[in-house]
């Protein structure tokens, strides 16, 4: 395979495309034809083992999934650029490793030529997406799986809150906060392995926040194997319930990436009054103060009727005695991952607890393997702080920066996150939406969150 000029990769990273989506009754059913031929072979696998263990853990899913509304079979446009910066985001505080500078924060980089497309056509995989080697293409449609199903998460809701910002956060870094998810964790828990990859957040300042579960899957193969990750990521949203039981709403995607034919997002969500922090005052918690693990015995509250005792099953339940609590986790959380983006150990540090993995971020990270934060560039127009990457692509070296806008990165870096989100939410819609900064000569994304995600070729 000849490799294809440095300049030409960065151009088609900024080049936009469609992304087909797909959400509707008959996906309903599929997915619900899955779960039940899957519940059937968990059953019979049960019967035959006898297992006490097996017994414990009886798959819970969501009991009704919807289409989205108004989605359809439809289209919606982006760069592969956008996909790799949301993966980038999501990973931030992903713990992957001791080299920690390329395994979690430039992890989203392998992809650079993963993907490819131009106006008019859908998104597919390159020629070096499709031989990526066995073992790494699972890795792979699990990852940008990830960046897909975020992006248009992201834009699903902004569409139907469009007075709220979305802020998505990983959900076992916000459940550590209140819950010990593994034996590694200090604390009581249960070994009840299914919970949702990320939570997302729609705020607005001095008002409830909506949180709802999202998980993600992916997969090379076909939509019948989209249906059973679809089934799957029903179970793993319905661990967490947020107010009321059986009534949080929540997102699920998987992410179709044959090795013929192109990227399509087969999603399903579930409704419910539930989600809502309602918050004790005008003012809001005070999102600043800093938090420590407290310990939540991993359970959920069925309702009970009459006098009969209360049941529970394992699972995370934010009660409304939790609310104001769990806003501030995940504000905090949110904080962290904007902090590590820009590559500054310490202000992330601050944010987190030690179950969070605060200890991670505390310390000299040697700049081979760690970000740093101490790069700052002017982009479309703003000024960023942050840290950079160089590499070669294809022979050719390039630069990578990321990093938060200077005003709003100072902020976070001494703690204000309710200034934050205030000067966030007055200017959600200021952002530059360009794809490529000729200043800076090459990709740019920005998200409403003040990130960016850039690169460029060097001399």
């Amino acid at each position: 395979m000849m490799l294809k000029p440095a300049e030409q990769v960065l151009r088609d990273l900024a080049q936009r495309s469609n992304v087909s989506l797909h959400s509707d009754p008959v996906l309903v059913g599929a997915v619900a034809a899955a779960a039940a031929d899957d519940d059937e072979r968990r059953a019979k696998k049960r019967d035959e083992e006898s297992s006490a263990k097996d017994d414990a853990e009886v798959l819970r899913r969501k009991p009704e999934l919807h289409p989205l509304r108004a989605w359809g079979d439809k289209s919606s446009p982006l760069t592969p650029w956008d996909v790799l910066h949301v993966l980038g985001r999501a990973i931030a505080l992903a713990r992957r490793g001791a080299a920690r500078g390329l395994a979690e924060h430039w992890g989203a980089l392998k992809y650079s030529q993963a993907l490819t497309g131009d106006t008019g056509s859908f998104l597919k995989l390159s020629a070096e997406g499709k031989e990526t080697a066995d073992y790494y293409k699972a890795v792979q449609s699990s990852e940008l799986g990830v960046g897909f199903a975020l992006v248009l998460a992201r834009r699903i809701l902004a569409q139907r809150y469009p007075d709220r910002v979305v802020s998505v956060v990983p959900a076992d870094t916000a459940l550590r906060a209140g819950w010990a998810l593994t034996s590694r964790d200090k604390g009581q828990r249960q070994n009840y392995r299914y919970r949702p990859q990320f939570f997302a957040e729609l705020w607005k300042p001095g008002a409830p926040s909506l949180v709802l579960p999202i998980a993600c899957k992916g997969n090379h193969s076909n939509a019948a194997h989209s249906h059973v990750q679809l089934a799957s990521a029903s179970a793993h949203v319905e661990a967490v319930h947020v107010g009321p039981w059986n009534e949080t709403p929540c997102l699920i995607f998987s992410t179709e990436l044959p090795l013929d034919g192109h990227v399509t997002v087969h999603a399903l969500c579930a409704e419910g009054s539930g989600g809502w922090l309602a918050n004790p005052s005008a003012e809001g918690s005070d999102l600043d103060a800093e938090l420590s693990d407290v310990n939540h015995f991993p359970q959920i509250h069925l309702p009970s009727n009459g006098d009969e005792a209360r049941i529970s099953i394992p699972g995370f339940h934010v009660t409304p005695d939790h609310y104001e609590w769990f806003g501030r986790v995940l504000a905090r959380t949110a904080a962290a991952g904007l902090t590590a983006f820009a590559g500054n150990g310490e202000a992330t540090a601050q944010y987190l607890t030690e179950r969070q993995g605060r200890k991670h971020f505390i310390g000299f990270t040697h700049a081979a393997t760690g970000s740093v934060q101490d790069a700052n560039h002017t982009l479309l127009g703003k000024r960023f702080v942050g840290t950079d990457h160089v590499f070669r692509l294809n022979g050719t070296r390039v630069e990578a920066f990321s990093g938060v806008e200077i005003a709003l990165f100072d902020l976070l870096a001494h703690g204000r996150v309710t200034q934050y989100r205030h000067k966030i939410y007055e200017h959600r819609s200021a952002w530059p939406s360009d794809s490529w900064d000729s200043s800076w000569g090459g990709p740019v994304s920005i998200h409403p969150d003040g990130t960016v995600l850039a690169i460029r070729l060097l001399p």
